[in-house]
């Protein structure tokens, strides 16, 4: 499967900027990659327009949004890894954590259009 989420990072280049060094090729915690793939996760991209923020992720069939939000709220180093972005992300402070990511919902994709042919 495939899913698409978004988030808005706070309108400040400096952060935008030390934001975009933590996720460099290396600079990601060992631990909080290995988190990733442990829930089914096989790959993870996160693209930036401007403050928005757009990840794209691949997973194994039987992957499941509330399965890694219970393995990350058990994980210490994932905890302090999504406490520690906070401050380059706009976060709503009155819904959950999980809820910093939105899903976006797909509306088109070339492989369904042609396989409906």
């Amino acid at each position: 499967m495939q899913y698409c989420l978004t988030l808005e990072l706070e309108n400040n280049d400096d952060l935008i900027a030390e934001y975009e060094k933590y996720h460099a090729p290396g600079n990601v915690w060992p631990e909080v990659v290995a988190a990733i793939k442990e829930v089914g996760i096989t790959n993870m991209a996160i693209h930036r327009l401007g403050t928005q923020l757009i990840m794209i992720l691949d997973t194994c069939d039987d992957f499941s949004f509330e399965h890694k939000a219970r393995f990350d709220a058990q994980n210490s180093k994932v905890q302090e890894w999504e406490a520690f972005m906070e401050k380059f992300q706009k976060v709503d402070t009155s819904s959950s954590k999980s809820a910093k990511w939105k899903l976006v919902e797909r509306i088109f994709s070339l492989d369904e259009q042609i396989a409906a042919y």
